[in-house]
């Protein structure tokens, strides 16, 4: 009756959104004050003024046009500024025809994968990663290859990653800062992983695009610099959205930008709109379009994130756990008390915590802790992992 491959994927959803709903239900039972829920990445930064400040004056009478039909890339004028942001940090020649617009990261993902997939054509992820790059690789006919993570760093395992490469390859994923682990991938990693591409493109007379997914690159602590991806990488393409740099996660907007080293680059940025629509997005959301055009250069406030990151890590490193102290996004990997990470995060719900197992991400034997949430919510709930930790001691 309906189709069985998504029924049969049903069974296998994505952890954070099962912990999610098991969170709203428990909320129900005990009171959502007595709920620690730490399960969804939603960001709960307002957006700046800038923001508030552009919708005010598009959404005026005057403003005519802003609700119409544009090209399937987007308005011209907020893709020009979006890459002559990118050129001025990555260095790179960039125009408004590198650039597309796009309902939010997920749907860039989708487009870009649509756009340089044939059938069974693989593409490398390195755990751990976000759950649902396997359905959107999937999506598009592809086959997910997963490169399993040096767990003392968590940055990606080289010597792993070049015997994952064959003929078939066609591109991997780079998501940095990384969810779910919060770490920066250093710009020598980087450089490493290039080198071996290029080894590799010259041995199988292959190209192998790196898209690199960037929706927390705005959300790095420490005054850590960020390596862009587009002066590394000759086939690099970008995907990023402004869900968590300016706290717009509902209005699902985005872009890509393909490398202009990229070779045949206008073909394929031609594929990239017409994927646009035939996937269904038509284009990204024309309000926030503009928006975003006005307010590229906006930001949120991220103190509040790094306040939260610096007292959980403290709390939870002194009872005992291990972790790796984030440098980016807003989330902890610590490692679980148990070796089964999916019993250790049912074990947590009798304390009304709740966790996502790090099975979820390809890397069983930890769990995410997502603590953009209210600061009150972070306190009270320290005493529920004191009672976690007692149980396992």
């Amino acid at each position: 009756m309906f189709s069985t491959k998504i029924i049969e994927n049903l069974g296998s959803s994505s952890w954070i959104r099962q912990m999610f709903e098991a969170g709203t239900k428990l909320a129900k039972e005990v009171g959502a004050e007595n709920v620690y829920d730490y399960s969804l990445g939603n960001p709960y930064a307002e957006p700046p003024k800038e923001v508030f400040d552009s919708l005010k004056k598009h959404i005026s009478e005057s403003e005519k046009g802003v609700h119409r039909y544009m090209a399937n890339a987007g308005y011209p004028e907020v893709r020009a500024k979006i890459a002559k942001a990118l050129q001025d940090e990555s260095k790179i020649e960039l125009t408004l025809e590198n650039i597309v617009m796009t309902v939010g990261a997920a749907g860039g993902l989708n487009v870009v994968l649509k756009s340089i997939l044939n059938p069974l054509e693989e593409v490398i992820v390195f755990a751990p990663y976000f759950v649902e790059y396997n359905s959107y690789i999937d999506n598009n006919g592809g086959k997910t290859i997963v490169v399993p993570p040096d767990t003392s760093t968590f940055e990606p395992d080289l010597l792993l990653f070049e015997k994952s490469i064959n003929a078939n390859t066609k591109a991997i994923i780079i998501n940095n800062p990384n969810n779910p682990t919060g770490v920066v991938y250093s710009k020598g990693t980087l450089e490493n992983i290039e080198k071996i591409l290029a080894e590799k493109e010259k041995e199988f007379g292959t190209t192998i695009y790196v898209l690199s997914d960037e929706p927390y690159s705005k959300i790095v602590y420490d005054n850590i610099k960020l390596t862009n991806l587009l002066s590394i990488f000759k086939n690099a393409i970008i995907i990023n959205s402004f869900s968590k740099s300016l706290g717009l996660a509902g209005e699902r907007i985005g872009y890509i930008c393909t490398s202009s080293r990229i070779e045949d680059v206008s073909l394929l940025n031609s594929a990239l709109s017409y994927c646009n629509r035939i996937l269904g997005y038509v284009n990204a959301p024309g309000l926030f379009q503009k928006v975003i055009g006005d307010a590229l250069y906006a930001k949120v406030d991220i103190t509040g994130y790094e306040k939260r990151r610096n007292f959980l890590y403290e709390k939870l490193t002194a009872l005992g756990f291990e972790c790796i102290k984030p440098q980016g996004a807003f989330y902890l990997f610590p490692k679980a008390l148990i070796p089964d990470d999916v019993e250790f995060v049912k074990r947590a719900m009798k304390y009304n915590l709740l966790l996502v197992p790090g099975s979820g991400f390809g890397c069983p034997g930890y769990f995410r802790i997502s603590y953009c949430v209210k600061f009150e919510m972070i306190e009270k709930s320290i005493a529920a992992f004191e009672k976690l930790v007692k149980e396992f001691k």
